[in-house]
């Protein structure tokens, strides 16, 4: 959520920040705005929704200047307004910001009553007046920015240009990514280095509470104790080609289509098929002495999660924790030391994540991070990095991220098993067999894309929708029900499918879709019983199954889809698929936005 990027270049800007922002599209926003320096004033764009709008505005009105700073704004405080959209100016001072300051009332009355005014709704703004208030009193802007840093409290990435000096930019971190791009006789700042690949590979990332001074010819980066710091600078490795749908009609529907090669691609790095062993990267502790793993996350990877607790506890014989990110800190959990802390992100930034990555290191816990980008905080925090190799993912909605995880998540459950004693050789070799035939199982699930395109206007009528499930499929429930109210805006929830007589029954009616997640195996027939109790009171069923599945209990359903039988350890990355695809094409029936949900971003960098 929110994307900033920011040049101080050799000639004019406008274009390559707006082309930025564009880069920056998949985190999120509902507004978007630019400023730039020229002849000594600061000239300002701004517009609310797409950066269509944006891009038309400055159209019409174009912007001159070689020093400049953009931001794609998702409201926390005040509407998506253009008066609310950054950049925010007072005085000489212009200001973008990621996150949110949670002492922004306080502060606010403050400036209030020395008679300062505020133009917007947003905690931004009081930033903005905090330094404008230093500089007014003739303090420099390096010490305007060191003298409010300590006053503000909670998560932020900011950037500050200044009208007197357009060879200066001011950024700060914490809590909130921010890396500088260094040039030849330029310099950049941006969210993330997608943002500056176009310009340069070359990228240091600010690590929390830096703040650095950035000229053209120089930078300088200082600590939270303002005291000068060196940080490496790094290879970003961030593709330069534009990211494109391809023929796809959605990047959520090109990124379904890619699951069969990227998790191939990532359980490349963890399966080594010739010596039947799964395999982690070099390690410094011993997993044989893990006695308990804690495994904490948000939305869609914390269904990970809960689908790998299932593995750890059934292969490895450990007892598992789960925890959503957001509360995991605040219920002040007691963690024996040196258990392991694994942390679930696709962007390796997600607020909450983080924070609670960063408790459990100082409880005395081995910290695991499974992120899909290597360079990201929780990467760089991490004594275990399992990376998953699912390349950019642009639509809001994880899809090729989430069966990524699951495969790294097998992989280490593997490992674990192994390490307890757990599991054989001959056991670990099956255990391979299976991992390698995922990509096939999951080409094989795509294959019935359209009949499940044909099924969704049976769906897209409904005001609710439950989805159920038993085992690592109540898990999956969760995820289907998660990804169809995200894209199309259809009330969903996911139940263990025996907890349906307990309370959720009431539901039921001819008006409530029940999609039914039961491949065959141990617990098909319990889940069948409770379908049945389901149809008893007029539920409208859809029976996702294999084929086994589906002639043994299809009769009186509304409609079937059929997934590929596979083995129950892959079941949970291809039964992703049908929920994915029925979520997908219910949304296109209704029209919403599909690769940019309405109030949701993809990176989201506050609590």
């Amino acid at each position: 959520m929110c994307g900033i990027i920011g040049i101080l270049g050799t000639d004019d800007v406008a274009d390559r920040l707006v082309d930025g922002l564009k880069r920056l599209e998949y985190r999120g926003y509902d507004s978007a705005g630019l400023c730039t320096i020229v002849d000594g004033q600061l000239e300002r764009r701004r517009a609310q929704g797409k950066l269509v709008n944006l891009a038309e505005r400055l159209h019409n009105e174009p912007l001159a200047g070689s020093s400049g700073i953009a931001h794609t704004r998702w409201a926390t405080h005040g509407a998506a307004t253009e008066d609310n959209a950054h950049p925010h100016i007072v005085g000489d001072v212009v200001i973008v910001h990621n996150g949110i300051i949670e002492n922004f009332r306080d502060l606010r009355e403050e400036l209030q009553a020395e008679g300062r005014e505020f133009t917007s709704q947003t905690d931004t703004e009081v930033v903005a007046h905090l330094i404008a208030r230093e500089v007014e009193n003739s303090t420099s802007p390096k010490d305007a920015v060191a003298k409010i840093l300590p006053r503000l409290v909670g998560a932020f990435g900011l950037a500050a240009m200044f009208r007197s000096d357009p060879d200066l930019l001011i950024a700060a971190r914490q809590g909130s990514p921010l890396a500088i791009g260094y040039g030849e006789g330029e310099n950049y700042i941006g969210s993330d280095a997608v943002a500056l690949a176009p310009m340069t590979q070359r990228i240091t990332y600010l690590e929390e509470g830096d703040w650095a001074v950035i000229r053209r010819a120089s930078v300088e980066i200082y600590d939270r104790e303002n005291e000068p710091v060196e940080r490496e600078i790094v290879n970003s490795g961030a593709t330069v080609q534009s990211i494109e749908k391809g023929n796809y009609r959605h990047f959520m529907l090109k990124e379904i289509y890619e699951q069969p090669v990227v998790v191939a691609q990532t359980l490349q790095s963890y399966v080594r098929p010739l010596e039947g062993k799964v395999a982690l990267p070099d390690i410094e502790f011993d997993l044989s002495e893990i006695r308990r793993v804690t495994i904490v996350a948000c939305g869609t990877s914390y269904y990970a999660g809960m689908v790998a607790k299932y593995w750890f506890e059934q292969f490895a014989r450990v007892p598992v924790d789960l925890d959503v990110a957001s509360e995991f800190r605040y219920r002040q959990p007691v963690m024996e030391e040196g258990g392991l802390a694994l942390f679930i992100s696709q962007s390796g930034e997600t607020a909450d994540t983080l924070a609670a990555l960063r408790y459990a290191r100082e409880a005395g816990q081995i910290i695991g991070a499974v992120v899909n980008v290597p360079t990201s905080s929780m990467a760089r925090e991490a004594d275990l990095l399992l990376p998953t190799h699912a390349g950019p993912e642009i639509g809001v909605a994880s899809t090729k991220a989430f069966t990524c995880q699951l495969a790294v998540l097998a992989a280490l459950a593997t490992n674990l098993a192994r390490a307890k004693g757990e599991l054989t050789a001959e056991e670990e070799q099956e255990i391979v067999e299976h991992l390698t035939e995922a990509p096939a199982a999951l080409n094989a699930a795509l294959s019935f894309d359209g009949e499940i395109e044909k099924m969704a206007p049976l769906i897209a009528p409904a005001r609710d929708v439950l989805y159920l499930g038993r085992g690592p499929d109540f898990p999956m429930a969760l995820e289907g029900a998660l990804k169809l109210k995200e894209i199309s805006y259809i009330h969903a929830e996911g139940y263990a499918a025996g907890e349906m007589k307990h309370g959720p029954i009431a539901l039921i009616d001819d008006l409530v879709p029940v999609i039914v997640l039961a491949p065959s195996g141990p617990l098909f027939e319990k889940t069948v019983s409770n379908m049945q109790e389901v149809q008893a009171r007029g539920g409208k069923i859809v029976l996702i199954s294999d084929r086994k599945g589906l002639d043994a209990a299809s009769h009186g359903v509304m409609a079937t889809i059929e997934v590929p039988a596979v083995h129950p350890l892959i079941a949970p990355m291809v039964y992703a698929v049908p929920v994915q695809l029925l979520a997908y094409h219910v949304a296109v029936t209704k029209g919403t936005d599909v690769d940019q949900p309405r109030n949701l971003a993809k990176s989201v960098t506050v609590e």
